[in-house]
C-alpha cells in the first residue's frame, strides 16, 4: 500500500489550460467533499502537447502528448494522482501505473458551434472548418466533401474567439470540454453519434495512480462510477486491440444500460472516402466478447488496410 506525497494531503496533478483546471477543481471539490480533513490541492504540470501550439496534433504525432509529464510526476512522487482527459490517455499506460477511478461521464458527442447559428447541414459549400481532430474530420469529410477543414488549436476559450473572428465558418469541438468549461451556450447543436462518432473515451476523466495505491483507491471511490469505468474500458480495449497508433481515425462509443453494455465504432481514412463500422452488444459480464466481436466484424470491413495506409502516409510525410 502506497503513501500520499505528504501526511493527509492528496496532491492531484494536472494540465494547465482552463480546461483541464476545470475538470480538476470539479474532480477535487468531489474528494473534499467526501473526506473532511483531507488536504488537497492542484499542481500544474506542463506537457509536450501543451507547449507545441503553433503545431497541429497530427503532425507532432506520437503517443502521451498531454500525459506523460503527469505519469512521470506520479512515478516520482510528486504528485499522487493525475486527472486526464480519457480520450488523451494512451492505451499503454506507464509500467507502475493504471486507472484508480473514472467519474460519471458528461455528454460524449461533438459539438457543432458557429458564429452566426448555421447548423452544420446548411453552411455553404467551400466553407472552412476548423477541427484539430482527423476522426472528426474524416467523419464530417464523407457527409460534406465539399467543405475545406483547417487547424484549429487552442483553449476552447481561444477556439471559439477564432470562430467569432471569422477563421472559419466554425468548428467542431467535445461537448463535454465545453460544458465543463461554462462555454456550453455557444453551442449550435451536438453532432448524433450516427453522424460523427466520438472518441475512445470522450466526456470521460480518468484519475491515473499508482499501480496498488489502495489509500488513493479508497479516497476516489465516492467518485467513481462503475457504468463509465465498463463503458471506457470497452472503448479503450477496442482501440488497443486494433493497434491504429494516432494517425488512423478511429471512433468508438459504448453505453451501458442495466446489464446489457452496447458498442459502436468506426475506422475511417481521414479523406472520409473508405471506411468499416461495426455495432453489437451483449452482457456486461460478456464484455471480453462484445470487444472480440467489434473488431473482427471492423477487420472484415477493411479496418487493418485502412490502419497500414495511414500509417505509410505518416512515414513517407517525414520522410
Amino acid at each position: 500500500m502506497s503513501k500520499l506525497s505528504r501526511q493527509n494531503e492528496l496532491v492531484v496533478g494536472t494540465r494547465g489550460s482552463q480546461l483541464a483546471r476545470a475538470q480538476t477543481h470539479w474532480v477535487i471539490e468531489r474528494i473534499r467533499a467526501a473526506h473532511a480533513g483531507l488536504e488537497v490541492r492542484a499542481e500544474i504540470i506542463t506537457t509536450t502537447g501543451d507547449r507545441l501550439q503553433d503545431r497541429p496534433l497530427p503532425e507532432i504525432g506520437g503517443k502521451g502528448l498531454f500525459t506523460e509529464e503527469l505519469e512521470r510526476a506520479l512515478l516520482e512522487g510528486s504528485i499522487d494522482l493525475a486527472v486526464h482527459s480519457a480520450k488523451d490517455l494512451p492505451t499503454d499506460l506507464a509500467d507502475g501505473l493504471d486507472v484508480l477511478a473514472y467519474p460519471a461521464r458528461e455528454d460524449p458527442r461533438d459539438a457543432w458551434v458557429s458564429a452566426d447559428g448555421t447548423a452544420f447541414d446548411k453552411v455553404p459549400a467551400d466553407s472552412v472548418v476548423g477541427t484539430t481532430s482527423l476522426r472528426r474530420q474524416a467523419q464530417l469529410l464523407h457527409l460534406r466533401p465539399d467543405l475545406r477543414f483547417v487547424g484549429l488549436r487552442g483553449n476552447v476559450d481561444t477556439r471559439i474567439r477564432k470562430i467569432y473572428r471569422g477563421d472559419c465558418a466554425g468548428a467542431v469541438l467535445a461537448m463535454a470540454g465545453l460544458k465543463r468549461a461554462g462555454l456550453d451556450e455557444h453551442v449550435t447543436h451536438p453532432f448524433d453519434p450516427q453522424v460523427c462518432l466520438p472518441a475512445p473515451g470522450q466526456g470521460a476523466l480518468a484519475l491515473e495512480g499508482r499501480k496498488g495505491d489502495e489509500q488513493v483507491v479508497s479516497l476516489l471511490a465516492a467518485v467513481h462510477d462503475e457504468a463509465t469505468a465498463i463503458a471506457v474500458r470497452c472503448e479503450r480495449t477496442v482501440l488497443s486491440m486494433l493497434d491504429a497508433g494516432c494517425r488512423a481515425p478511429v471512433a468508438v462509443l459504448a453505453t451501458v444500460d442495466g446489464d446489457v453494455l452496447r458498442c459502436e465504432a468506426l475506422v475511417i481514412d481521414p479523406k472520409g472516402t473508405r471506411r468499416a463500422r461495426s455495432k453489437a452488444q451483449r452482457l456486461v459480464s460478456q464484455a471480453e466478447s462484445l470487444v472480440a466481436a467489434i473488431v473482427a466484424e471492423l477487420r472484415g470491413g477493411g479496418a487493418d488496410q485502412i490502419i497500414a495506409e495511414c500509417r505509410f502516409d505518416d512515414g513517407r510525410a517525414k520522410s
